[in-house]
């Protein structure tokens, strides 16, 4: 019973610590696309996100290229990131749940 209990919670912790990665690579994508105005609150905001995401994102970028596609470059590695984030993700739950 006390082994059941370990392993939802430890499943519930994954899960929200996905979500809440997740959601901080996404933030970090739109505000590198929309240019904000200068506030103090927004540029923390902005650190923040990229003290968070952008070591994670670094390791994607010293493997992928940067495309060129009519002189804009086009960054995939946030892209690729989220994927292999989902799949540890899917993985981990899946070894807590074959723990259990």
């Amino acid at each position: 019973m006390v082994l059941a209990d370990w392993v939802t919670t430890t499943q519930n912790f994954v899960t929200v610590l996905y979500y809440v990665y997740l959601l901080c690579i996404i933030a970090y994508i739109l505000t590198s696309w929309v240019p904000l105005p200068y506030n103090v609150w927004l540029n923390r905001v902005q650190r923040f996100l990229y003290d968070v995401v952008d070591p994670y994102l670094r390791l994607f970028r010293r493997v992928l290229p940067q495309l060129s596609v009519a002189g804009l470059g086009l960054d995939l590695s946030p892209i690729v990131a989220i994927l292999v984030l989902t799949v540890v993700y899917r993985v981990v739950l899946i070894a807590i749940g074959a723990a259990n």
